[in-house]
């Protein structure tokens, strides 16, 4: 089934829809569910949830890529499930490592839940990936998006780890530069 038969499903509020999304997004929503939780049983709770966010969100929503719109719902899900937990280990897993390379860039903001800083600061990083080739963007959304390894990044897109590593580096420099010239204080 495609995804917009799938939406329309959801649109028509008929419960096959969510049998289809699971179906067709199950393993998919789960593995990065469990690459920020790191638990099997908190990632299938997650995935579920995000069947009932769909739910509730379609309509009146109409998504045009189905894919990313689920994966931003199970992935905000996921944070707030470990932030609720307080799950999350310093210095250990994969999100933990992630947002320390990450903070290099942007660093911290005083008030974090600030919904203005929050607001510029994404739209300054959408501006910025908008710059990047489709291969450093991609490479970065791996990382910082979809919380991937290094070493999962250097196997889908045919590189040696160092090469990810690298590219991930320059990648957040390049970053930190752009916002420090769009006057952001890190």
């Amino acid at each position: 089934m495609t995804d917009t038969e799938i939406i329309e499903l959801y649109w028509q509020r008929d419960e096959e829809a969510i049998v289809q999304t699971d179906m067709r997004y199950g393993p998919y929503c789960f593995s990065l569910a469990q690459r920020i939780l790191d638990c099997r049983e908190d990632s299938h709770e997650c995935v579920n949830d995000t069947w009932y966010r769909t739910w509730r969100s379609i309509p009146p929503q109409r998504p045009s890529y189905f894919r990313a719109f689920l994966a931003k719902i199970t992935r905000r899900l996921a944070l707030d499930r470990l932030r609720r937990s307080r799950a999350q280990r310093r210095g250990g897993g994969e999100l933990a490592l992630a947002l320390e390379e990450l903070g290099e860039c942007a660093g911290s903001a005083p008030s974090p839940e600030d919904a203005a800083i929050s607001s510029e600061l994404s739209e300054l990083i959408n501006c910025f990936l908008g710059s990047l080739n489709e291969r450093e963007r991609g490479i970065f959304l791996r990382r910082y998006f979809y919380v991937e390894t290094p070493e999962q990044i250097a196997e889908r897109y045919g590189l040696k780890r160092g090469n990810v590593s690298t590219i991930l580096s320059r990648t957040r420099s390049k970053l930190k530069s752009f916002l420090e010239s769009e006057g952001y204080n890190t």
